[in-house]
């Protein structure tokens, strides 16, 4: 998917591709605005406790920190948001990205399937396949199942850029 085009990192997507990304894109801005709350899993899993038996130096190395990792994450966000071809059309478009927007790519695509992946309820030897197998045998028109592809695509996005970058 992703190649690399001298310093750009070019990806043609169809419409539908971009679709999914601008609304992953927006939920995960939207879950670090206006739905951030230290007590959802997600939120837990964006941003983990860095003293997890040490309550008070936690809540002081967030006071220091997550102000500006969020600010971070929320700009990693926009610069899906932000490369992404207008979806208002009839087709996709390309996708071309300088290193530094590359690597704001790689950043928010993982906050994204770290974010599904809680929702998901997917853990480190979860087989993929076999929980879409089983999503698609219990009802192939589960919303379970779309998440579960669209989660996959994320990784299928995520691993076709980093190769391009590393070529």
């Amino acid at each position: 998917m992703f190649r690399r085009q001298g310093d750009r990192y070019v990806a043609d997507l169809a419409l539908d591709e971009v679709r999914v990304l601008r609304k992953v894109a927006s939920e995960v801005v939207g879950l670090l605005t206006d739905g951030f709350d230290h007590s959802d899993p997600v939120v837990g899993r964006l941003f983990p406790e860095v003293y997890p038996d040490d309550s008070a130096s936690t809540a002081e190395f967030r006071r220091y920190t997550e102000g500006d990792l969020k600010t971070a994450k929320i700009d990693q966000a926009g610069a899906i948001l932000a490369a992404l071809p207008d979806s208002s059309g009839a087709a996709g478009g390309e996708v071309r990205l300088d290193a530094e927007a590359a690597e704001a790519w790689l950043r928010a695509l993982n906050d994204a399937r770290l974010a599904m992946g809680v929702r998901l309820e997917i853990k480190d030897g979860t087989d993929l396949g076999e929980e879409l197998d089983d999503a698609v045998a219990e009802d192939p028109t589960s919303s379970r199942v779309f998440q579960l592809s669209v989660y996959a695509y994320l990784g299928y996005l995520q691993e076709s850029l980093l190769n391009a970058l590393i070529d």
